[in-house]
């Protein structure tokens, strides 16, 4: 397995999650699903508390806005069955919810109902976050050599912190110097990378960057940072220019630390 060798100016890591450290399944087979399956529930048992009241008053906001912009909600049946007051918002708010999920949107109000569901679900231990077998280890050694290691996620910081502080592994969680989210801006727009150099304190090329999306890679690059690509299972395949044009590992171990004390 062929290694690749980490500029000795290198001294910061930034990572991607899916797809990178956690498996993209975990995603879409493991945290979507529960949204799905639990959400009438998990409304029906909070509905009274003041954090489900706001979240709910932010997807109606966002529910009137997309009425504004003609994306409305597909009109549902006229459901014919007695309801109570409740049980008929809590019905609207299950078919809003899961109206923005088959349209794959990241809207705030989502974004924050969903937080919230996942943190209940890792607390009680009903999910765990995934993270391949090489990647703690690599991490911890990373450090040893005095190296930070941040994450930058287009899921929220909250999800994220779940996500590793309720791992496979334990709690992973001081592991890492800091995490971004898409509050930084697009993961896609080398603006993005800037900022977030100037937020660590150091230069784009002090920077080493893993992702599986070559977009993203690019957006990175242009910034001037050093990128890798990481090739798991069931991620995008990549083209003949793109594997050439990358560096790529299969995992985190075939990263070497040259030159260092």
């Amino acid at each position: 397995m062929a290694t690749i060798s980490v500029p000795e100016n290198v001294s910061v890591f930034l990572l991607d999650i899916e797809g990178t450290t956690t498996p993209i399944t975990f995603v879409k087979d493991v945290l979507f699903p529960y949204i799905r399956e639990h959400l009438e529930d998990y409304l029906s048992a909070h509905w009274e508390e003041d954090e489900c009241k706001q979240d709910v008053h932010l997807l109606k906001k966002q529910a009137e806005e997309d009425l504004k912009q003609n994306r409305a909600c597909p009109v549902h049946t006229v459901d014919q069955t007695v309801h109570t007051d409740e049980e008929k918002a809590i019905r609207e708010v299950v078919d809003n919810v899961l109206w923005q999920m088959a349209a794959d949107r990241k809207t705030t109000a989502l974004k924050q109902l969903q937080g919230h569901m996942w943190r209940a679900a890792y607390a009680a231990g009903k999910i765990k976050g995934e993270v391949y077998q090489d990647v703690v280890p690599a991490i911890r050694r990373w450090r040893r050599h005095g190296l930070k290691v941040y994450i930058y996620s287009s899921g929220s910081i909250e999800a994220q912190k779940l996500l590793f502080g309720y791992s496979v592994e334990g709690d992973l969680l001081d592991l890492f110097d800091g995490h971004f989210d898409t509050n930084v801006g697009a993961k896609v727009e080398s603006k993005s990378y800037e900022r977030i150099a100037e937020r660590i304190g150091c230069s784009p090329e002090d920077i080493m960057f893993l992702t599986d999306v070559t977009r993203e890679a690019k957006a990175a690059e242009d910034a001037g940072l050093n990128v890798v690509v990481v090739v798991r299972p069931g991620n995008m395949e990549l083209t003949e220019e793109e594997r050439t044009h990358y560096k790529i590992v299969t995992t985190f171990s075939q990263l070497e630390l040259t030159g260092r004390a």
